[in-house]
């Protein structure tokens, strides 16, 4: 018996150990991220997916294609959900709206959930991302930099091959800008909560990576939108609930929700990090790290918040929360 476990990796040791640095070195040597969820999150078809983004925009939770107020302003940043794409495509879309009427830039910092955790707190990669709409490039000029500057931030780009954060932005982003012009990407996956940020050896850390971040963009001179791939609270027994949300608590949940993005909207991170902090990250909002790093980053007026809504993710009602907000 330990030894059929031990041939099927589910067992700590030397053959668990050589399939995972196998696979890591099979990942770097491949040519591309290919994409891992089209056809269950969304179409794997590239003339499908086109319309079903569409359907996103003009269905009667999404935006439609009404002109934003904010038309023609140069955006600066964006936060989607990371919410399965079937369920939370029209709140995608009320972001995306957003960047479609903007002035778009060239180049767009994307900051992923990784949602599997990481020992460096941020992961990068230099490959390009495949979809069944093509090929994203990544960045290469802004990523051998930040090779140089931040190389421990490339350790753990194997984590990029199984996370969806990212690629859920991605389809978006070719359809929004991809179809007027040529774009780049600069792909990063992060995991660090806000009370780890009171620990000063994690908060010299974060330090260390967003400056040597902004750094780089600044001294390529190229105006760049950073996007958050970011979900909020996560409530009920799959996330550690010992009950299941009710009508009440949910909708407190939402007041919270809400509060705690005043300060994302007036662009002030310490204050969303101590919201969290406060109450101790009860509501287990993953999408902290995107959202702030979003915000040390970006030189923007003002956020807003568009859409706000919720996934139901098991028969005992268990819930995601996430919201689309833009930043001019």
């Amino acid at each position: 018996l330990v030894e059929d476990l031990d041939q099927k990796l589910f067992l700590e040791g030397e053959r668990a150990d050589s399939a995972r640095l196998r696979l890591r070195d099979e990942y770097r040597q491949a040519p591309l991220r290919k994409a891992a969820f089209a056809g269950r999150s969304y179409e794997a078809d590239g003339a499908k997916l086109k319309k079903q983004i569409d359907g996103f925009f003009t269905s009667e939770e999404g935006p439609d294609f009404k002109p934003s107020e904010n038309q023609g302003k140069p955006i600066r940043g964006l936060v989607a959900p990371t919410y399965d794409l079937k369920q939370a495509g029209p709140i995608y879309a009320w972001a995306y709206k957003e960047l479609q009427d903007s002035e778009q830039p060239d180049v767009y910092v994307v900051f992923g959930t990784a949602y599997a955790g990481l020992d460096n707190l941020f992961a990068l990669t230099d490959k390009d991302f495949e979809t069944p709409l093509g090929l994203v490039r990544t960045d290469q000029s802004i990523v051998s930099r930040l090779k140089e500057s931040l190389p421990a931030s490339f350790e753990e780009d194997i984590c990029h091959q199984a996370e969806h954060a990212i690629e859920f932005q991605l389809p978006f982003l070719q359809q929004i800008v991809g179809a007027k012009k040529p774009f780049t990407i600069v792909p990063i996956l992060t995991s660090f909560s806000a009370s780890s940020l009171l620990d000063a050896a994690v908060r010299q850390a974060v330090d260390q990576f967003l400056t040597g971040l902004r750094t780089v963009l600044s001294e390529g001179g190229r105006p760049y939108c950073v996007v958050a791939g970011a979900e909020l609270a996560h409530l009920g027994m799959r996330y550690g609930d010992k009950a299941p949300p009710t009508d009440f608590s949910f909708h407190r949940s939402m007041q919270y929700d809400l509060e705690m993005l005043k300060p994302v909207e007036e662009l002030k991170p310490d204050d969303f990090a101590a919201y969290i902090q406060k109450e101790q990250d009860q509501r287990r909002i993953s999408g902290f790290s995107s959202i702030y790093s979003l915000l040390r980053l970006i030189q923007a007026e003002k956020g807003q918040v568009l859409r706000y809504d919720r996934g139901i993710t098991d028969q005992y009602n268990s819930t995601v929360t996430y919201a689309s907000m833009a930043f001019f």
